[in-house]
Order: C-alpha cells, then sequence, then structure tokens
C-alpha cells in the first residue's frame, strides 16, 4: 500500500504542467526636452498569468502593477515628465513582472533621454499694440522704447481713440532694451490680462546676462485707468511726461488682471530725478485684479498709485531703490498682504520709506482724499543689528505727510531710523480727527541702535524714533496731535505697541539677508505677531486674521517670488 502511493503522488507531480517564467520587451527608447511628457511602455507576456508588476527609475520605486484577472499578457504604459536635466542625460525605467507561480521575469530596462531646450525666439515689440494681441511662453518679447497698449496718448480721450487687450500666457520673459528705455505702457480704456500661475509667473526683466543686471536697466509696467484722482481737471500725466495720461470718472474701471508677475530691475530715469517705477498705477479702478506681484531692485519705487480705486494683494517689495508703497493723488484702494525687504546700502538721495503718502504734491485738501486701507503689511528695514551699516538715506518706515488720510491695520515694522512720522499740521489734524487711523501697529527697534533701538546709522546723524515728536527742521520743533505728542497718540490707539527688538517678533533674520527668506513666524516667540491680536472689523475685501504682519504659518511667496534673480538664466 505504500509503494501505490508513492507512485500515485509521483504520477500527479509529473501531470503538473511546467509554465515558462514571464518575459518584458522594453518599448523603443523615448527622449525630449525638459517639462516634455513621454511615455514608458513595455509589453509583458507571462503564460501563467500575470501577478504584478514593479518599476523602479533609476533604481527607485516609480509604479506598481497588480493583476486580479487571469491575464496572461499586458501593454504597460504611464506617462513621465521629464525633469530639468543637462542635454543627454539618461533616465532608465527597469520593469520586472511576476506570475502567478511567483516566477520573476528577466528585467527590461526603457530609457529617457533629456535633449537640449532650443533657444526661443526674441520677438521685437515697438510702437502701439490694438485689438486683440497674445504674448506666448514659447517665444520672449523685447519691448523697444515705449510699447503702448491702446493709442490714447492725449490730455482727454479723443473720440474713437484705438484700444487694445494684451494677454500674457503664464510662463512668458518679457524683457526691457536698455538703450531704448524699454517701458510697457497700458494705455487708457486698454487692457493687460497678465495671469501667471504659482509655478508659471510671467517676468518682466533686464535683457542683459546673469551677474550683469542693475537697477533701472529698463521702464517698468504701467497701467492708466479712467478712475478719479485729485488733480486739477481730473486728469494728469504720469511723471517723466511720457504720454501715460490718466483719470476720469469711472472708479469702477477695468484695466485687465494681474496675477503672479515679477517686474526685476526696472526703474529707468526717463529725465532727471524721474524715474519709472516697477509698477505704476496711474487712476487705475477697481475692476482690474492685482495680485502675487513682485518687484525687484527697481531704480525707483516698487509700487506707486496715483489716484484710482483699484485694491490688492499679495505683493512684494524687494531691495527696491526709493519707497515701497507711495499712494498719491487720491487713492483710495485696499491693499492687504504686502511685505517690503531692503538692501542696506540701496536707498535713494530722495529719501527712501517703506510707505510714502500724500494727498498730493502740495498737500492741498483736493478730494478725493488720499485714503487707502491697508492690512497684514511688513515692513523690513536694512537694520539687522547694531553692526549693520545702512545708508544714512533711510528715513521712515511710514512717511504719512500732506493731508493724506490713510487707514492702516495690523502691520509691523522695523530695521527703519524712524518707524513711523506723521508729518505736517493737516496730516496730524486727520489723525487727531480720527479720518487717520493706525491700530494693530507693532514697532521694533533694532538691540543696541541708539538709547531705544532707533537712528540714523551713524554717529553723527541724529537720533531716530519709534514714532517722531519733533520734526526734520533746523533746530526740530515739536509735533503735537491734539494735545498729545505722536507717540502718546499713538499707544493710546487700538492694538498699537512698540517692543525693544524684532528678534522677539517671531521674525526669522533671514529676512534681512540675500536668498530666499523664512516667512512664517516662530509663535513661541516672547513678543510673537500672533498672540493676543484684537481683530479689526475691515470692509469686505479683506480676509480676517489674527495676527499682525502680512505672514503666520503660511508663506504665501513659495514658488513664484525669486529672491535671487541676478542668477536666473531667462534667455536660453
Amino acid at each position: 500500500m505504500a509503494v501505490s502511493a508513492v507512485f500515485v503522488l509521483n504520477a500527479c507531480k509529473e501531470d503538473e504542467e511546467v509554465f515558462p517564467a514571464p518575459s518584458v520587451s522594453a518599448g523603443t527608447e523615448a527622449s525630449g526636452v525638459p517639462g516634455a511628457k513621454v511615455n514608458v511602455t513595455a509589453s509583458i507576456s507571462a503564460p501563467a498569468g500575470l501577478k504584478t508588476l514593479t518599476v523602479l527609475k533609476n533604481g527607485a520605486a516609480f509604479d506598481t502593477k497588480t493583476y486580479t484577472a487571469n491575464e496572461t499578457s499586458d501593454n504597460y504604459t504611464k506617462e513621465y515628465t521629464i525633469e530639468n536635466l543637462a542635454a543627454g542625460t539618461a533616465v532608465n525605467f527597469t520593469i520586472i513582472a511576476t506570475d502567478s507561480k511567483n516566477q520573476s521575469s528577466a528585467p527590461a530596462t526603457f530609457t529617457v533621454k533629456s535633449t537640449a531646450v532650443p533657444p526661443k525666439e526674441i520677438v521685437t515689440v515697438k510702437g502701439v499694440l490694438t485689438g486683440n494681441v497674445t504674448w506666448s511662453k514659447s517665444k520672449i518679447y523685447k519691448l523697444s522704447g515705449f510699447v503702448r497698449v491702446g493709442g490714447d496718448t492725449t490730455a482727454v480721450t479723443a473720440a474713437g481713440a484705438a484700444t487694445g487687450t494684451l494677454t500674457i500666457e503664464p510662463g512668458t520673459v518679457i524683457i526691457g532694451e536698455r538703450a531704448t528705455k524699454g517701458t510697457l505702457i497700458i494705455q487708457r480704456g486698454s487692457k493687460i490680462i497678465a495671469n501667471g500661475t504659482a509655478t508659471e509667473p510671467i517676468v518682466f526683466t533686464s535683457e542683459r546676462g546673469v551677474g550683469e543686471r542693475e537697477a533701472g536697466d529698463w521702464g517698468g509696467l504701467v497701467i492708466c485707468g479712467k478712475a478719479a484722482n485729485n488733480l486739477p481737471g481730473g486728469s494728469g500725466q504720469l511723471e517723466g511726461s511720457y504720454k501715460g495720461w490718466h483719470g476720469g470718472t469711472d472708479d469702477a474701471d477695468n484695466s485687465g488682471s494681474l496675477k503672479y508677475v515679477r517686474v526685476e530691475y526696472a526703474g529707468v530715469p526717463i529725465n532727471p530725478n524721474q524715474e519709472i517705477n516697477s509698477f505704476t498705477f496711474g487712476s487705475v479702478g477697481s475692476g482690474t485684479v492685482l495680485e502675487y506681484l513682485q518687484a525687484s531692485y527697481g531704480g525707483d519705487d516698487a509700487f506707486e498709485w496715483f489716484g484710482g480705486t483699484v485694491n490688492a494683494k499679495y505683493l512684494v517689495s524687494y531691495r527696491t531703490l526709493d519707497d515701497d508703497f507711495d499712494m498719491d493723488n487720491g487713492f483710495r484702494g485696499n491693499i492687504q498682504f504686502a511685505v517690503a525687504l531692503r538692501g542696506a546700502t540701496s536707498a535713494d538721495q530722495s529719501g527712501s520709506n517703506g510707505f510714502e503718502v500724500d494727498n498730493d504734491g502740495q498737500g492741498t485738501a483736493n478730494e478725493p482724499f488720499t485714503s487707502p486701507t491697508l492690512a497684514n503689511v511688513s515692513l523690513i528695514g536694512a537694520k539687522q543689528s547694531q553692526e549693520t551699516f545702512i545708508s544714512t538715506l533711510f528715513q521712515n518706515g511710514m512717511h504719512l505727510r500732506r493731508n493724506n488720510r490713510i487707514k492702516v491695520y495690523n502691520t509691523f515694522i522695523t530695521g527703519f531710523p524712524n518707524g513711523i512720522y506723521i508729518d505736517g499740521a493737516t496730516t496730524a489734524a486727520n489723525a487727531n480727527g480720527g479720518s487717520l487711523v493706525l491700530n494693530n501697529i507693532v514697532l521694533a527697534g533694532v538691540t543696541g541702535w541708539g538709547s531705544n533701538g532707533y537712528g540714523q546709522g551713524a554717529a553723527t546723524q541724529p537720533q531716530g524714533f519709534p514714532v517722531r515728536d519733533v520734526n526734520t527742521a533746523t533746530p526740530a520743533a515739536d509735533l503735537m496731535i491734539g494735545t498729545k505728542k505722536p507717540s502718546e497718540w499713538f499707544a493710546g490707539l487700538t492694538g498699537n505697541k512698540t517692543v525693544a527688538s524684532w528678534s522677539t517678533t517671531g521674525v526669522s533674520n533671514s529676512v534681512f539677508g540675500t536668498g530666499r527668506p523664512t516667512f512664517t513666524i516662530i509663535g513661541t516667540a516672547a513678543d510673537a505677531l500672533n498672540k493676543a491680536v484684537t481683530v479689526p472689523t475691515l470692509p469686505a475685501f479683506f480676509t480676517a486674521t489674527t495676527y499682525v504682519g502680512a505672514f503666520n504659518d503660511t508663506d504665501w511667496t513659495a514658488t513664484w517670488a525669486e529672491f535671487n534673480p541676478s542668477t536666473v538664466t531667462y534667455i536660453k
């Protein structure tokens, strides 16, 4: 009986079918430029039935597939985006199949090679653009001289003046011609639709190469609108007399949309001491969208508003020469989430400020008053420590002067010789009467800089102030807001405070250096900007926040902003 059992068992084994191991045949090698999409392909055969498929990319896991049906073959395909690799670099995908008998195939290799990116065509643009014009990211556009969208270059809009709409694709690069002071001007009645993305911002920059760029290499981006201003007659030409006429009666005017746009190395002088700003907004209306904009290394102001009602969110002023945010001629828009970072020696002969705000150049009572509302701004001056040398041309975190009626909330200021200067009797009267408002403002000094954390950077210069209580005359005269010194008036308003040093506020010291800063706040700091903040009631435009300054735990500059543009190769 035992012998019979052995015979039967051996007969069963001899009858069991034996299957060959699976086999994999990789597809034809693929190639392309960085960013191109290709398919990794292979043909698989497994007579015993497929169980799993494993794909490795240069030895690391890339993809797996499990088979549940009794499949004996498969045509595998998987999309792969070629990474930013040097031309000729190979990426090898190893493909291995196993079958239901746990037999494995021999590895098969599918290769993808990166090829050189062909240089983009440079298209020189001149003169007036009318109708619908689109600029593609597949090309680079060079601004030669004053490039105008629309033909309204007169003080009073001529009947039938040609208009245009310029649409710029995400990822497009525009360069300004240095020799001709290349500038883009959106004339009154025309539009720009420049909506980049967080991963593909639109960049306006210098035509010069890496290591050669400097402030004032080209003009800048100018938008002229039809909203009201307080200029005589309601219409005016922007500084420099380059026919940038602006103004009207339509506060809801729509000049288009800017999202995820960078302007670098702008600010060329049109005439002596008349530079174009990185971003210039002349009487731009509230129908226009401004979000995620960065001005870097400009030769004048980073952002300037001449009248108008346009709103803005997420603004970055980086190492500009003159003022970061300049507002005058009846600007009445709302601004939230803005940051300014200064360079230690980059300051203008006119004096550099975080905010410079006027009703107009003469401080008249012309209406509409300059009366914007701002919230969640961080003004980071150049003075990191007592040892940091800064230009003596730096002045104030906020220079509020000439009869303006600004309202500012949840804002942080440090590193300037003076925190706030309320300049002039009419401005002081506005503050006393409640039409100029500062709430939830944190002023932070610099350890050891003068006796109070503020100063001018040199022993021969006068002492600075968190809030100036004397003017800049010689000899200095006391300033008063009603019956109070400005510092007493400031301290008596909701949420305002002065701390000895920025180092206790939760702000990273990286905001004073070059390269990408860490903007998020360290909440455990003694005077952290997200602690015990009174929440003001603001217009519907504003996002409710419970912190002071432009950031809390999220960096909204991530991926799209650039803090080292001198090293970026734009022309390839």
